[in-house]
């Protein structure tokens, strides 16, 4: 699955999710276990190890998508 957002692309596959950022080009993985979604904050967050990132996201729609994609309930806090 593919999405498009003003500052990235999020390419969603079964097992991970690749951010492109946009216009630099670099680009941010995460296995879709490793993922967490903040829904107060419409925030996607990454705990890849010792690495760690967060991108807002532009709506709670967006949010809900990937939510609804990995089955995963987005946190509320």
């Amino acid at each position: 699955m593919l999405m498009t957002l003003a500052h990235a692309k999020l390419i969603l596959s079964p097992m991970e999710l690749q951010v492109r950022l946009q216009p630099a080009g670099t680009v941010l993985t995460v296995l879709a276990e490793d993922l967490r979604l903040i829904a107060s904050a419409n925030l996607l967050v990454a705990n890849v190890g010792a690495v760690s990132w967060q991108m807002p996201l532009e709506n709670a729609e967006q949010l809900q998508q990937i939510a609804d994609f990995y089955g995963i309930a987005a946190e509320t806090r």
